[in-house]
């Protein structure tokens, strides 16, 4: 069932990949909840992290956020 992207708790991150992550990590078996949880929680911190990327695009006089941007703000969270 599709969430509504502007509904509280909901992500823009497919589940389907997320849960083949936790898979990978060593689970048999991933509930619909700890993948959405864990698309909520990746979706706050690239939001953070691309957030803090464009302010540094910003202060470079750019408007494009480059890869670097993204590097450089990883390291600042």
């Amino acid at each position: 069932m599709p969430k509504k992207s502007g509904k509280k708790g909901s992500s823009e991150l497919p589940l389907a990949p997320l849960e083949r992550m936790i898979k990978k990590a060593g689970a048999e078996r991933v509930s619909n909840e700890a993948a959405r949880e864990l698309a909520m929680l990746l979706q706050e911190k690239a939001t953070a992290l691309s957030s803090r990327a464009v302010k540094l695009a910003k202060h470079a006089g750019r408007v494009t956020v480059t890869a670097e941007d993204i590097k450089m703000s990883s390291k600042s969270l």
